[in-house]
């Protein structure tokens, strides 16, 4: 049974962006989750992105809705990957607080009002744009773990973005910042770096982690690591180029 949510006919100020490829047999688990750590926060949506998933993700989401109104579903043709995903999402989503969120239940929705107790009512910090996840008690495979330590701890170095696992898919930022900012593959693990390079902080959370409780991951270590090489020679490039202002508008009195 859902919990009783805040009907309101007033817009969502908070969107939940999932992205999911071939997450079918996570959908239930997610979308009850969602509803249980929001039912009090408000006015809010929850936005999946189906990206081309061949298991029936998508038409698993849509019967969904009858019971959870509040969830919105957008289906890529072909897949795209989680950064195309996550586009997707924001640029559809109302809320101008996007929390954006792993489709595979490994971080627990259960752990979003960590983040949103962050902000300042519905608002962030006055200078922040981001406020990030890190897991503790990582649920992963002993390899991936070793991996992913490598990566970030790589990345931390040449980016030097104040981050220690930006790997963590639970995140809030801000609508117009995230749509501001250089859209590239695979730019969701690099949000931190971004958001600095314009002129923002980030502030971190501890929030915990679960096993997959079902399916299986759509990365594989040594493919990553691939990518995110090339991917760190491009963020770094970006940031040495950043825009060195940010306008402000000027009203009269």
């Amino acid at each position: 049974m859902a919990p009783q949510l805040d009907r309101s006919p007033e817009r969502p100020w908070l969107s939940i962006v999932v992205p999911m490829k071939n997450e079918a047999e996570n959908l239930e688990l997610v979308t009850e989750g969602i509803a249980a750590a929001c039912a009090g926060a408000g006015p809010f949506e929850a936005i999946y992105v189906d990206d081309g998933s061949t298991d029936g993700t998508a038409a698993k989401a849509v019967a969904l809705v009858a019971r959870f109104p509040f969830l919105r579903v957008i289906a890529h043709e072909r897949s795209g990957g989680q950064s195309a995903a996550i586009h997707s999402g924001v640029l559809a989503a109302c809320g101008e607080v996007i929390c954006t969120l792993d489709g595979d239940g490994q971080n627990p929705p259960a752990e979003i009002p960590k983040l949103l107790a962050r902000l300042e009512g519905r608002d962030f910090p006055e200078g922040v744009a981001l406020i990030a996840g890190q897991r503790v008690g990582r649920r992963d495979t002993l390899s991936k773990r070793w991996a992913s330590k490598a990566a970030n701890g790589i990345r931390s170095r040449l980016l030097k973005d104040g981050t220690r696992d930006t790997g963590c898919g639970l995140k809030l930022i801000r609508r117009d910042v995230f749509l501001a900012l250089p859209y590239f593959d695979h730019m969701h693990r690099y949000l931190p770096a971004l958001v600095a390079r314009d002129g923002w902080r980030t502030l971190h959370q501890d929030v915990a982690h679960a096993e997959r409780h079902a399916g299986k991951s759509n990365y594989a270590n040594l493919s990553r690591a691939v990518v995110g090489a090339y991917d760190l020679v491009g963020v770094s490039w970006l940031i040495r180029r950043r825009k060195k202002a940010r306008g402000t508008e000027l009203t009269g009195v």
